[in-house]
């Protein structure tokens, strides 16, 4: 467990870090701007070749990679070729590259996901596809393929139906009639009260028919997923920032784990996890932190209003304001981890 765990971190967290610097490195590159290393990997150089002004490395430490871009550094000496010395607009592009790439990458594993194993579909079939153990369905008897009838005389025409019925009958006894081998069956029915969910439940799940798109229609489906996700997590910060919404935070600890429980299940949940974190990397870089891509765009932006750059000594402060922000977020989110993690191990 711990050898997966290890190696499907690398290979999520991996993957990417170096999509979101490739993402920098070929628009720098686009938009004539030296870069003078890529980098896969960190730590120590295991092996280095030179492409006319690049250094292309592969380093020891396997997660992720770097690019390093020519005048990033406002003390470095400038040039034509440096980042400082491009307009403004070339320079966001080259900022913004990189949490494009993020959108992107999902985009792409949805699609391998997709013409891999087709699209699991719930049916609104109302027929029971899965009985969860030690829940009120299966202490009742109740069976996968049992089709629902009634539920207090109430006829069930859908699964949507019957699952709004259920939701809003917590805890109350419930006369439920279903169908099994031609044969009309009546049972009473408890639903358990879902904490989390504010709801009701009787631990079943409907029919699941796999669907197979073509590869034109994988990507316009991946693309609207990729959107559906994009548009939740965005509400979801909101709400937290606002303080609707608990601020509930994972930081490596709490991926890593994640990343593990995920690949006991196959490689395409493991990207499909990729995915999902992917979209959350892509939106978390375009918040307005300094030392992020998001507080980088603000600085272009404020230049661009006074038309000239902030001082070197300014620029360092906001960097160190923001390196310490994002550390104490860190740290709260390894204590978050740290504490989901004892709490499952006493």
């Amino acid at each position: 467990m711990l050898g997966i765990t290890i190696l499907s971190t690398i290979f999520v967290i991996g993957l990417l870090v170096l999509v979101h610097e490739l993402g920098h490195f070929i628009v720098a590159k686009a938009v004539g701007m030296k870069v003078h290393e890529f980098a896969l990997g960190f730590g120590p150089k295991l092996i280095s070749k030179r492409y006319g002004d690049t250094l292309y490395s592969l380093r020891s430490v396997p997660l992720g990679g770097f690019n390093k871009i020519a005048g990033m550094d406002p003390d470095e000496e400038q040039d034509e070729y440096s980042f400082g010395s491009k307009p403004i607009w070339a320079r966001m592009l080259v900022i913004v590259a990189g949490p494009l790439m993020n959108f992107a990458l999902p985009v792409i594993l949805f699609v391998i996901i997709a013409l891999s194993a087709g699209i699991d579909t719930p049916s609104d079939t109302p027929l029971i596809g899965t009985v969860l153990p030690n829940r009120p369905a299966a202490h009742a008897g109740l069976l996968a393929g049992d089709r629902l009838i009634a539920v207090n005389g109430v006829q069930i025409e859908s699964w949507k139906q019957f699952v709004s019925i259920i939701q809003k009958s917590a805890r109350k006894q419930l006369i439920l009639s279903y169908q099994r081998d031609n044969q009309r069956h009546d049972l009473a029915i408890t639903p358990d009260f879902d904490v989390n969910g504010n709801r009701g439940i009787i631990g079943v799940a409907p029919l699941i028919t796999t669907y197979h798109p073509g590869p034109v229609e994988a990507v316009g489906i991946s693309v609207k997923q990729v959107y559906f996700l994009l548009s939740n997590m965005v509400t979801t910060i909101g709400q937290m920032i606002s303080g609707k919404a608990p601020a509930d935070l994972a930081g490596p600890l709490g991926v890593a784990q994640m990343a593990g429980q995920v690949a006991l299940l196959g490689f395409l949940p493991l990207l499909q996890f990729a995915a999902i974190l992917s979209i959350n990397l892509g939106l978390i870089n375009l918040l307005p932190v300094p030392v992020l891509d998001g507080g980088h765009i603000v600085t272009l932006a404020v230049e661009g209003i006074r038309r000239k750059p902030l001082s070197a000594k300014k620029q360092q402060a906001i960097q160190f304001i923001g390196f310490a922000l994002l550390m104490l977020l860190l740290l709260l989110a390894t204590f978050k981890d740290l504490t989901r993690l004892f709490s499952k191990t006493f």
